[in-house]
């Protein structure tokens, strides 16, 4: 297979597999040339792309605009934070006014689930979803397999646990898409107030002790507690989640053997896992920030290479 079977990357469960190998085939040769002294190819220099985040994000958007500049493709940034949004301009008021600049792709990150979807029925351009409000994040979960596959050779057969805030996570949800399309086993584990009542549904077990969770698992997905999306309180403290779901050495030293630990990021030092689990050598973190930017090269030299011109 040497193309997409789609026109636009709005979630992991619009993909199947060739897709995914595809797109991680594709990263392995922009992984190479992200590794050169020269760290740009030509491949996309008559693509313009808009980055349009209507949330803040620092690290998913740097990823993106680094990728953008490594394929050599023309950049437009747009924060909606300090846009005519603030002023009541409608979502494709604001696209429409993006594409009359003539932009062959739109990066969009909203708050609210299923805009990209929305968007991409109303206006003539690629679109890649960098996270819906609760939804989906397709890319990290493509980098997060990405990262497991270098790691351990392939994601099929891996046992996978997700840790934390399920309820409030488009991060768990691609992931699980992401996990289970591969032949990998999926738990999620947390307390029940941050577990969505749907999950079995998803083909996906609950585990509610933490110690059982990775004596099972191979990799442990750590999640942060996303406080801003809560507005209520889902558990009695920090103190108490810590006590109960936060990683340390001494716990992952219990185990009787090694496991993987990742992190979407940004970490919440203490809270979900201590420094030095997040800087040992079981942690990938790193190389999760690196793959990245080469598989969103991927997705986007895949689809830039579908715009009919």
């Amino acid at each position: 297979m040497s193309e997409l079977s789609v026109n636009h990357l709005l979630g992991i469960k619009y993909l199947n597999n060739d897709d995914i190998n595809l797109i991680f085939e594709t990263a392995d040769h922009f992984k190479e040339v992200i590794n050169r002294p020269i760290k740009k190819v030509p491949s996309l220099r008559d693509i313009t792309i808009a980055n349009l985040f209507f949330e803040n994000s620092t690290r998913t958007r740097l990823s993106f605009e680094l990728a953008e500049k490594r394929l050599s493709a023309d950049v437009v940034n747009f924060s909606a934070a300090s846009s005519s949004v603030k002023k009541g301009e409608t979502l494709i008021d604001t696209v429409n006014n993006i594409l009359s600049m003539k932009v062959d792709m739109v990066v969009m990150r909203h708050p609210n689930p299923g805009a990209g979807v929305f968007l991409s029925r109303h206006v003539d351009a690629s679109i890649v979803n960098a996270g819906d409000g609760a939804h989906e994040h397709p890319t990290q979960a493509l980098l997060d397999s990405y990262s497991i596959r270098e790691r351990l050779g392939d994601v099929g057969g891996k046992k996978v646990v997700i840790v934390g805030d399920i309820l409030h996570s488009r991060v768990a949800l691609s992931n699980i898409f992401a996990l289970k399309l591969q032949g990998a086993e999926v738990r999620v584990c947390g307390p029940k107030t941050l577990l969505p009542t749907y999950i079995e549904k998803l083909g996906v077990k609950v585990e509610t002790n933490l110690k059982k969770a990775l004596e099972w698992c191979d990799v442990a997905n750590m999640l942060r507690v996303q406080n801003e999306r809560m507005e209520i309180s889902y558990f009695p403290s920090t103190r108490e989640y810590t006590q109960q779901f936060g990683v340390n050495k001494k716990l992952l030293e219990s185990l009787d053997k090694e496991i993987v630990i990742m992190h979407p990021g940004p970490i919440n030092r203490g809270v979900e896992i201590t420094s030095d689990v997040a800087d040992s050598d079981q942690a990938i973190i790193l190389d999760q920030v690196q793959n990245g930017v080469a598989v969103r090269m991927a997705v986007i030299y895949l689809l830039a290479s579908k715009i009919k011109r």
